[in-house]
């Protein structure tokens, strides 16, 4: 069985959890989520806690037993604290700006690039070059990250694109000149 699954997860004040059927919703401070939950894993919701266990006793059963106390405790957090992710944009030239709901980048292509800033991820700039993503739905704040990451990765010669802020690129080094 999952080490991580047998964890209880704690419920802090403030924070309402409720299983309907199979849709788990969490309510806190910052908002509230919802997940459906697997028919193989079992919830038990207590006054301070939320115990997981697996219905049976299948190879899926036990892969999902720990996965879905990883989501649900996410969750937790997410209503009460939330989620940050931080990226740095690096080059000459490049740079984001933010209009509405969309950001707007400028990455050394011909173009600018327009991209819709999804429902619940906010979104403030520090200077023209880090943008701070915040939400408090984890999965959906790290694929908004991916996404405007892979718009123009860091290459491995200067550096020059959009990485997170505590990726470190590691370089190589450049074509060097010919001897005669």
């Amino acid at each position: 069985m999952s080490r991580v699954g047998k964890k209880p997860i704690v419920v802090p004040e403030g924070v309402e959890v409720k299983l309907d059927g199979d849709v788990l919703s969490v309510k806190g401070p910052k908002g509230e989520l919802r997940r459906i939950i697997h028919p193989n894993v079992r919830i038990d919701i207590n006054d301070s806690q939320i115990l997981l266990s697996i219905a049976d006793g299948s190879k899926e059963s036990r892969s999902l037993f720990g996965l879905f106390r990883s989501l649900i405790a996410n969750m937790v957090l997410g209503v009460t604290e939330g989620f940050r992710r931080t990226l740095e944009i690096s080059g000459v030239g490049y740079r984001v700006e933010h209009s509405g709901n969309q950001l707007v980048f400028h990455l050394g292509y011909s173009n600018r690039i327009t991209y819709d800033i999804p429902r619940g991820i906010e979104v403030q700039l520090d200077q023209k070059n880090k943008v701070v993503l915040s939400g408090i739905d984890k999965e959906l704040l790290g694929i908004t990250a991916a996404e405007i990451r892979s718009l123009r990765a860091p290459e491995p010669y200067k550096g020059k694109g959009v990485k997170y802020l505590e990726e470190v690129v590691k370089r190589k080094a450049g074509k060097t000149g010919v001897k005669k």
